[in-house]
């Protein structure tokens, strides 16, 4: 990579800003620059101390734009940034991207899953209003801009899982519902109050007889959909989605574990990309509603598990109690599914395995569509006590099946 002042390390007598910003930016994408970002940062905070540069903006909506295009949605974004970057770091990729969104009338005109992600990010705050509300000084605040415009050019492509901004209409159409219907909303805010006040409380009988409701609620819910899409006609193919779900640091494998093992016991199939912390999930939208709302309350309980578990604090110990947890919790939703199943069995009668089983072969069609050249990864070894551990603490965890735990 060329730069005029790489040799000196001294960005050129007069530079324009714009220019010296651009320059920066592509600086930052060379693992190697190390110190030499330093005297463009200083003279980027000695110009536009406000980070007020005319264009720094637009330059930075540009690399956004162009992730777009490569398959990246919203939160894709926001997401790869924290993780790549630093948390403030994020908060400024939010802020681009809902302004840049206001700029181009996202809301009147991206599909809805698209602008539920934009609502999710917050005010349109752009850059000034982001740095404005950091407290940092404006050397940091040039540096993390810079930071994020060298992460952007060199993501990945993505499958498209949504069109972009240069496949909208001029003026958003009526979402069109999927054969399944679309997931009850009604029914939806009903789970969430449940498992957030089975989260919330202190008393564990209280917390299993709030989320039992809540999984009784959307597994049967879930069941009845598939038999009414099935009844509507025999391709559920086109009612097949996918979305992407987010991992955190630490123990991003771990966690991957509990999502596949969540999704394949409600319908669903999982595809990660480790580098990235991005899974996604293929299923029906009922589905994928399910695991979403079931994997966030399992994590948040192994999270609570492992704070209490006895044992040592190492990251072995650790991953090895969530890879454990993630096993152990699979094998009790493969009994509770079976169990759903068989209630439902009796009002659907033996029309519901024909049903499940095309449910089955849609979405690993459609995953085959969207990955053609899947591989499989094989797990590394884990820590002996923290297995264990994990394994005692998911046979405590709530289901949402209001049942006592099940025996080792």
């Amino acid at each position: 990579m060329r730069t005029p002042w790489r040799s000196t390390g001294r960005p050129p007598v007069d530079p324009d800003p714009l220019e010296l910003l651009r320059a920066a930016g592509r600086l930052a994408r060379d693992p190697d620059a190390g110190d030499l970002l330093d005297p463009l940062v200083s003279a980027l905070a000695s110009a536009h101390p406000a980070l007020d540069l005319p264009g720094a903006e637009t330059t930075l909506a540009d690399g956004v734009a162009a992730a777009y295009d490569r398959g990246w949605q919203p939160t894709d974004v926001v997401h790869v940034v924290r993780r790549r970057v630093s948390q403030r770091a994020g908060r400024l990729a939010a802020a681009v991207v809902v302004a840049q969104a206001r700029t181009t009338r996202a809301a009147d005109r991206a599909p809805r899953a698209w602008a539920d992600q934009l609502d999710a990010l917050g005010p349109a705050a752009g850059l000034a209003g982001w740095w404005a509300g950091t407290g940092v000084d404006p050397a940091t605040g040039w540096r993390d801009v810079v930071r994020v415009l060298g992460l952007l050019p060199d993501l990945p492509r993505l499958e498209h899982l949504l069109p972009g901004p240069a496949g909208w209409p001029q003026h958003r159409r009526a979402d069109t519902p999927v054969p399944t219907g679309p997931v009850d909303e009604k029914a939806l805010g009903r789970v969430r109050a449940l498992l957030a006040k089975a989260e919330r409380t202190e008393f564990p009988e209280e917390a299993d007889a709030l989320t039992g409701k809540a999984q009784e609620l959307m597994s049967r819910y879930a069941i009845d959909s598939a038999v009414l899409a099935d009844q509507r006609g025999p391709d559920l193919g086109a009612d097949v989605v996918a979305r992407r779900l987010h991992l955190t640091d630490p123990f991003t494998g771990a966690k991957a574990q509990l999502l596949h093992a969540v999704a394949v016991a409600n319908g669903c199939r999982v595809v990660l990309l480790r580098e990235l912390g991005i899974a996604t999930v293929v299923g029906l939208p009922v589905d994928l509603e399910l695991v979403d709302l079931l994997f966030t309350s399992l994590l948040l309980q192994a999270t609570r598990a492992l704070a209490d578990a006895d044992g040592p604090r190492t990251a072995v110990f650790r991953r090895g109690f969530l890879v454990a947890y993630a096993a152990r919790i699979g094998e009790r939703l493969a009994v509770a599914g079976e169990r759903a199943a068989a209630g439902a069995a009796q009002q659907h009668g033996g029309s519901l395995v024909p049903v499940l089983v095309r449910r089955e072969a849609a979405v690993q069609g459609r995953v085959t569509e969207l990955f053609p050249h899947l591989r499989r990864t094989r797990s590394r070894p884990v820590d002996a006590a923290g297995w264990w551990a994990g394994r005692r603490a998911a046979d405590g965890a709530d289901l949402g099946t209001g049942r006592t735990p099940l025996p080792g």
